[in-house]
């Protein structure tokens, strides 16, 4: 690492129950997440990023919308998507979106460019799942020239071609932070050095310490393409609570029921609670457990992979919203002073 860690938080608009276990409405858990942001403002966290689905079990299908609404009740917060389903999406209007938002939050926004996990937004918005590379290499490519804001021309087989276009608005300083999302291809992580873009890995299952050979790649495919420095992060799930015990057990029952309702779709076998219990270990990529422990952990794989930031993706499931209100404050009062010190 060359630079102080940042450390900040995600969240996919996870629909929640309430402490009663009724299933509250979209409308109220977008609220919610707004609340929780704010909370993370006033704590100093670095970030928050917010998620796209189009499933019935995420409350957030415009991160951007939820984010312009964060803007406005905060003031020094960084502001992302976590991730934009930019296969999905045209680039030209995605630039536009953060765009917007980053004038509106005095120049706080960035966007996470990814596939995304789930394919729903493919058959919603009229898209081919055969296409699949193509629409998410070449969109990416047009974004790359977008963001330079200068007049664009473009052309590709997947949107209409661009000739000396301009785009507006404009960024008050020239250039919108832009994160390309990855989940372990090696393919992905070059073509994040190819285009200069900031690489995010998504770690939610296995060892952190294997995505080490990604980290190697990326440094050597920045030297390729000419650039040098650019920095790395890591999204990860977890859970603070005021011990490792209370930890798991609130965590454990909302984790299990979320694994269940993907991998029933995926073909996994049901989770078992040793399979949980060891992702929260030490060498696992569940950060659950005490300010310690989440500490202790997150400082390590910073080290190890080289960090610059580090995201809590701190919503699982049906988790309520007041568990994870002191999670967030947990993870802001305790746990990102202490990683700090481990650092030093």
């Amino acid at each position: 690492m060359t630079t102080t860690l940042q450390l900040g938080l995600d969240t996919f608009g996870d629909v929640t129950e309430g402490l009663d276990g009724r299933r509250l409405s979209d409308g109220q858990v977008l609220r919610n997440v707004v609340d929780e942001a704010v909370l993370a403002d006033e704590l100093g966290i670095d970030f928050i990023g917010i998620g796209e689905h189009h499933r019935v079990d995420f409350a957030v299908s415009a991160p951007d919308v939820v984010l312009a609404a964060i803007a406005a009740r905060t003031k020094r917060i960084r502001l992302g998507s976590a991730v934009t389903v930019m296969s999905s999406d045209d680039p030209v209007r995605v630039f536009q979106r953060f765009a917007t938002l980053d004038g509106l939050s005095n120049g706080r926004a960035e966007v996470i460019l990814g596939r995304g996990s789930f394919t729903e937004s493919f058959p919603l918005f009229g898209f081919d799942l055969e296409d699949y590379e193509v629409l998410f290499e070449e969109k990416v490519q047009l974004f790359a020239e977008l963001r330079k804001e200068t007049p664009v021309s473009w052309e590709g087989s997947v949107r209409s071609a661009l000739t000396a276009q301009e785009v507006y608005p404009k960024t008050e300083k020239a250039g919108l932070v832009t994160w390309l999302g990855v989940g372990g291809s090696p393919e992905s992580v070059v073509r994040a050095a190819r285009y200069g873009f900031p690489l995010m890995m998504a770690i939610i299952g296995g060892r952190p310490d294997r995505f080490k050979q990604y980290v190697d790649l990326y440094e050597r495919a920045q030297e390729h393409y000419g650039f040098s420095g650019l920095p790395v992060g890591v999204h990860s799930p977890g859970y603070v609570a005021d011990s490792d015990e209370q930890a798991l057990e609130e965590l454990w029952p909302h984790y299990r029921a979320m694994h269940a309702r993907i991998g029933a779709e995926r073909g996994w076998a049901p989770m078992t609670y040793e399979q949980f219990a060891a992702s929260a270990g030490s060498h696992g990529s569940l950060y659950a457990g005490s300010p310690e422990t989440v500490a202790a952990k997150i400082a390590r794989v910073a080290k190890v992979l080289r960090l610059n930031r580090f995201d809590l993706k701190y919503s699982a499931g049906t988790l309520p919203h007041e568990k994870l209100m002191r999670s967030i404050e947990l993870y802001g009062r305790e746990v990102i002073p202490r990683v700090r010190e481990l650092l030093a």
